[in-house]
């Protein structure tokens, strides 16, 4: 059980804060034994830094763990995701729908191949692409949905499938923020059409730098390989409409991984599974503690729902301004990390909302990027999507757990509770 709540003032005004051990151990990530660090230099001892063989393996390997036919290495993840969409065939003129809550990376890169973005809102609960609000925002011009399962929590991909097929429309999960996690009991980023992910050095699944683009359709795989894999078009390319042009990339980028990053993750890939579990123990214990707390929930699928949080990336819990007498968030975020808790704002800045997104002539078109080669302007204002935008103000980050300790996280928990217990004195 929880320790119990500290019966003195607030840390933030005066008080004894609550968490008062140690515990950098139990938040360091990624985890790196001298097995990792044995691959890593054999790749550099035989230079082979630039080579596909280690590469190769980690795909078979990747391949097997996401239960997909073929599994493509990329620099990273925004290149996974460019491929990607090239790969389903976004090109001028397209719109590819995506949540505006979230990295850059889902959206960006279809700019690279002269299409636009639509942003859609969010379900307030699970975070993700609000099924319902997706299907008005489908036009003639849309050729892809990129569902991004934010936080490691798993969007509803069944009614998102089911308008995307409907219409003829193909679905890119980002699985950046959800290695492992599952959906009614299915794999993330094995659902959709095609699933790419970062594995950069912050994510559940960390590997130095790298992406992965994982998919069961081969003419999906084929031309991700075309267009920055130029090295393995030889024997990769079997498609007419690709095959003559093996030798040089159709996109004229490079999207090889350097190979210390694929023998890190051959190595990391054997103990994530019992790593990932243990993080889902630690922190399904910690949100255990306080169900009930008041102002905060957990941000995470429903008990026997067949849905998991994978490594849990990122974990934000959701908050309930209304159940506190009107704390604002910052100052709830204020008074635990002055209890030593140490959390954050915990979502993204809403993309539509950006400058970037609204005014920026990228390549000198006399026009904003976004609606450049686009028969509309598709640019949302402020107001356009609620729920994103207000997203913000009720929600917050959390400890990321990487052991189940429960000893440990009481003291955490201890602080939540406190806060909680004492809202009123900071009103």
């Amino acid at each position: 059980m929880a320790a119990a709540v500290v019966e003195e003032k607030l840390a933030l005004l005066g008080g004894v804060r609550c968490v008062q051990g140690d515990h950098r151990d139990l938040f360091q990530w990624p985890i790196v034994t001298e097995e990792d660090e044995q691959a890593v230099l054999e790749v550099l001892r035989a230079g082979k830094m630039s080579g596909t063989d280690v590469t190769r393996k980690f795909e078979t390997e990747y391949a097997a763990f996401q239960g997909t036919r073929y599994a493509l290495a990329h620099c990273n993840g925004t290149a996974a995701l460019l491929g990607a969409m090239y790969g389903c065939g976004v090109g001028r003129g397209d719109e590819v729908i995506v949540p505006s809550l979230t990295y850059w990376a889902s959206a960006l890169p279809a700019w690279n191949l002269g299409a636009t973005v639509v942003f859609a809102d969010i379900d307030p609960v699970s975070v993700c692409l609000a099924p319902g609000d997706i299907e008005r925002r489908i036009t003639r011009r849309t050729k892809a949905i990129v569902v991004v399962h934010y936080c490691g929590h798993p969007a509803e991909m069944d009614p998102i499938l089911e308008v995307a097929r409907r219409h003829g429309i193909r679905v890119i999960e980002d699985v950046s923020h959800a290695h492992g996690s599952l959906y009614r009991g299915r794999l993330t980023g094995s659902i959709g059409d095609v699933g790419a992910m970062s594995m950069m050095a912050g994510k559940s699944f960390a590997i130095g730098e790298g992406g992965m683009l994982c998919t069961n359709d081969q003419e999906i795989y084929e031309r991700a390989v075309a267009f920055g894999h130029y090295e393995r078009t030889a024997e990769a390319l079997t498609r007419p409409d690709l095959k003559p042009y093996a030798g040089l990339p159709l996109g004229g980028v490079k999207h090889r991984i350097n190979q210390t990053c694929s023998a890190m993750g051959r190595v990391q890939l054997k103990s994530y599974p019992g790593r990932m579990r243990e993080i889902q123990d630690a922190m399904n214990y910690f949100w255990d503690q306080l169900e009930d707390v008041p102002g905060i929930g957990a941000h995470r699928p429903e008990r026997d729902s067949g849905s998991t949080m994978g490594g849990w990336y990122n974990p934000l819990g959701h908050y309930r301004p209304e159940e506190l007498g009107g704390l604002p968030v910052k100052k709830w975020i204020e008074a635990l990390n002055a209890e030593g808790v140490r959390v954050g704002r915990g979502c993204n800045f809403p993309l539509h909302l950006h400058s970037v997104l609204q005014e920026a002539d990228v390549y000198g078109d006399g026009r904003p990027t976004r609606i450049a080669f686009a028969g509309r302007d598709v640019r949302e204002g402020r107001g356009s999507l609620p729920v994103s935008e207000r997203l913000g103000e009720r929600c917050f980050g959390v400890p990321w757990f990487k052991h189940h300790r429960p000893g440990e996280i009481d003291e955490y928990v201890a602080a939540f509770r406190k806060v909680a217990a004492q809202a009123d004195e900071l009103l």
